[in-house]
């Protein structure tokens, strides 16, 4: 029976592009050795933090080979394969090559809003399909609808791909449920960065987070102290980062992270449209909070 493989620190990796706005792989190469030397559990690839609506095929295929070569299996990878067309995504599963991918994180349908039922047969249809693990992603600010905690458990109890969720929905309370009656074998996974202390706290098994592009080992350290059972010292950290919480998302994810990175000097400050950079109100407010941190 499978269990979840993907626990502590999952690094939503963002795309980096040059000045003229192409992928810049050997910025992305020196991002994943980062994340993987400095406290990353895993790497979550090619979706909403990557910009991933906004590149080619091609691109992905390459953004795909570079990770898989830079990590050279040092952790896992999560790759995104999901969509509102059931049919299209369980063709893009049966059609692609996952090697070297240790999981596929799929979203809940956005745009044309299924019932719960609707989003029980989607994922059962993407279960049946996946030849690796399916981690669900509840994200109802995105989609426009929230899977409720009871559809949830449904799956995770009927389906043996299905190994975890990245809840997103905000709220703690669905969170314990899912929690209390889920399967031992299934993980909820923190989709929030500003709700990781509570939701590790609750008993979440990590989270895939945007913050950790840029601060990989002080985010990492809050949650394997919190896997011990040190919740002071977690506290301060968490507490350390709650204006960088709301800071990174205030214009937009990824405008935010990108511009820590940039500040870092480890990217150009470029978005695709429609995403646009931060403001460089919110940009200088975030620097001189990087400069401070002494965690």
């Amino acid at each position: 029976m499978a269990h979840n493989i993907f626990k502590g620190l999952g690094v939503a990796l963002i795309t980096p592009f040059t000045i003229d706005g192409e992928v810049d792989y050997k910025a992305l190469a020196r991002l994943v050795e980062y994340q993987v030397s400095n406290g990353a559990n895993f790497l979550c690839i090619l979706a909403t933090t990557g910009e991933t609506p906004c590149l080619t095929r091609e691109e992905k295929d390459e953004i795909t080979e570079v990770v898989k070569q830079v990590n050279a299996g040092r952790v896992r990878i999560l790759k995104y394969c999901g969509g509102n067309n059931t049919a299209a995504v369980v063709d893009e599963i049966r059609r692609s090559d996952w090697s070297g991918i240790d999981g596929i994180l799929s979203i809940c349908p956005y745009y044309n809003k299924p019932s719960q039922e609707g989003l029980y047969q989607h994922f059962k249809a993407i279960a049946e399909a996946s030849p690796l693990p399916v981690v669900l992603y509840n994200v109802p600010g995105r989609t426009g609808v929230n899977m409720k905690s009871s559809t949830t458990v449904r799956l995770a109890r009927d389906f043996d791909k299905i190994v975890a969720i990245k809840e997103a929905s905000g709220s703690l309370e669905q969170v314990d449920e899912i929690i209390k009656m889920k399967p031992d074998r299934f993980d909820v996974i923190s989709g929030d960065d500003a709700l990781t202390f509570s939701m590790v706290a609750s008993g979440a098994a990590g989270v895939i987070s945007v913050i950790g592009n840029a601060l990989p080992k002080e985010f990492s350290r809050m949650i394997r102290l919190e896997f011990r059972g040190e919740y002071e010292p977690a506290r301060k950290i968490h507490h350390t980062f709650t204006e960088l919480y709301s800071l990174l998302f205030v214009d937009g994810n990824p405008a935010g992270v990108k511009a820590l990175l940039n500040d870092m000097g480890m990217i150009e400050n470029v978005l695709r449209l429609p995403l646009v950079p931060t403001t460089i109100k919110t940009k200088q407010k975030m620097a001189e909070i990087i400069k401070d941190l002494r965690i």
